[in-house]
């Protein structure tokens, strides 16, 4: 199960965006009206992704979502607005880095398509991350073998001495 905090200071969006996205999928959905209650819920729990709106009095939303980054920055990151500013959309990409930009209004399934495409993506980079760490212990072990092999070799070179016959097997000595 995903859990998405949605930030709107208008209530009545709030209701649509949560009847849009709670009949399609088993979602936890937290709605906030107020950035900053917002920030002090994702202190205490963890979300997979912020979707916020551009507008909002006491804290925009590339502010928002900058500081949902900092605190979780694995989430994915949407903007919601009715105002299609270049500048404001540029400024949300590059400081926030937001995954999409939602245009109000917006159509429940291209709504829910996009949270959709955006929860896959951060299920792809989580795995790509495991997968990177797994990749370096391996690396890890790996480094740590051959330095003992090494070091064995260096100690008791007569073990690594080998003689090979000319179809490639191992000539033991019968003494």
């Amino acid at each position: 199960m995903y859990r998405i905090m949605i930030v709107d200071d208008e209530k009545n969006i709030l209701h649509a965006l949560r009847r849009a996205l709670d009949r399609q999928f088993d979602w936890e959905i937290e709605t906030c009206h107020i950035p900053c209650d917002a920030l002090k819920r994702a202190r205490a729990t963890t979300f997979d992704l912020f979707l916020s709106d551009y507008r909002m009095p006491d804290m925009d939303g590339v502010q928002f979502l900058c500081e949902a980054k900092a605190l979780q920055p694995e989430a994915m990151r949407l903007i919601l607005s009715g105002h299609t500013d270049l500048k404001a959309l540029t400024s949300a990409i590059n400081q926030a880095e937001i995954y999409r930009f939602i245009s109000k209004p917006w159509e429940d399934y291209d709504l829910t398509t996009t949270l959709i495409q955006a929860l896959i993506h951060r299920d792809t980079l989580t795995e790509n991350r495991h997968l990177a760490d797994q990749v370096r212990a391996q690396q890890q072990e790996l480094d740590k073998r051959k330095l003992a092999l090494e070091q064995l070799k260096n100690a008791h070179p007569t073990l690594f001495q080998v003689d090979w016959d000319a179809d490639g097997s191992v000539l033991l000595d019968e003494e």
